[in-house]
């Protein structure tokens, strides 16, 4: 199969033949129709994820496309359906798989990471019979490509760990994917939704996507101020969707007396809280959680917002183009200026997989 590889971690990223995946007995192998490019890919690709650990490796995890082969222990009913597949799949059978969190599951598989991924013609996937997530006709591939990792795990932190509710204010810090995504199921949910970055494109288009109110952070010396002045007490719900000491900082201290901020991004700029922060939560009894990936069984509530209307993905998509360039896509997005998403199609040149 043609597929993005690089072998070394910060290593030339190329497209090349490799063999084809085949199907574990848990597992099935998906011809994939489409491929969204994320910065989760990029970390990988620099070293800092450590389920990467065999090389060549295949970057990408946000995807759509057919079945087209089945390990022996799931059904043959998938092939031929076309599926997304969450990039965070439960084994199904551990004590969190049992109780419907498979998205925390300790022995969880993430294309892409613990295995190749989907910046190819063909992916494996494991632990296919809880997985797979069948796409409803009128959902193409690449609108189920454009949900990914980013609207997914943001569906999930904005309607279920942050219950953002019709009329209530929800802050939104940092607007790359997760964070436009959080803005559009936000005003989805009919909450007012403030936005905040430094980038005035980012912001632009969170304005489209439903944002009320949006803030320039090096425009705006005290954001947390700005949040409480714009709504006479402070956010409701506030999320950091960015992961940075700032943002985490000024989303907490941006939430009125028993507010919720829920923490999308993650850190990488800071190991312990600071007394100041600990403080707040204490003082103004705030509810703290986290938020990582959407279950399978959760997405019919999601494609539900799309095929209602609520929800339109392919706003976020800035382009769409051939595995051709994902090799420069990918090197490029530390200094990416951007504001959408990516999609990647194998291209003219994909081949059928041999029966």
């Amino acid at each position: 199969m043609k597929a993005v590889a690089y072998h070394e971690f910060a290593g030339r990223i190329l497209l090349e033949t490799l063999p084809d995946p085949m199907p574990a007995p848990d597992g099935a192998v998906i011809q994939v129709e489409a491929t969204g490019l994320c910065r989760s890919d990029w970390h990988g690709w620099r070293g800092h994820d450590p389920d990467i650990k065999h090389f060549p490796h295949v970057p990408g995890h946000e995807f759509a496309g057919v079945v087209v082969e089945v390990g022996r222990d799931v059904s043959r009913e998938f092939i031929g359906q076309r599926v997304t597949v969450p990039f965070v799949a439960g084994c199904g059978s551990c004590f969190e798989c049992h109780r419907g969190n498979q998205h925390i599951c300790d022995a969880q598989y993430q294309p892409g990471f613990n295995g190749w991924g989907a910046f190819a013609e063909y992916v494996a996937v494991r632990y296919a019979s809880g997985n797979i997530v069948p796409l409803p006709e009128n959902i193409s591939s690449t609108t189920a490509a454009a949900l990914g990792c980013r609207v997914a795990t943001s569906f999930r932190a904005v309607a279920a760990q942050g219950q953002a509710k019709q009329g209530e204010w929800v802050a939104v810090h940092g607007c790359g994917g997760a964070g436009l995504s959080a803005v559009m199921v936000a005003h989805a949910l009919g909450a007012r939704v403030i936005a905040v970055d430094i980038r005035d494109e980012p912001l632009a288009l969170a304005k489209r996507l439903g944002a009320e109110v949006v803030l320039n952070a090096r425009e705006v010396a005290d954001i947390p101020s700005a949040i409480c002045d714009l709504t006479g007490r402070g956010a409701d719900l506030s999320l950091d969707t960015l992961g940075s000491a700032t943002t985490l900082g000024n989303s907490i201290l941006s939430l009125r007396k028993l507010g919720r901020h829920v923490q999308v991004g993650h850190l990488t700029d800071q190991e312990t809280l600071p007394a100041k922060l600990v403080r707040r939560m204490i003082g103004y009894e705030l509810d703290i959680k986290g938020s990582h990936g959407l279950q399978a069984h959760a997405y019919p509530g999601l494609f539900d917002f799309i095929q209602t209307g609520k929800l339109d993905p392919t706003l976020l998509v800035e382009r769409s183009t051939t595995l051709d360039e994902a090799p420069a896509a990918l090197e490029s997005l530390q200094e990416y200026r951007g504001c959408g998403v990516t999609i990647f199609t194998p291209g003219s040149s994909a081949t059928s997989r041999p029966s």
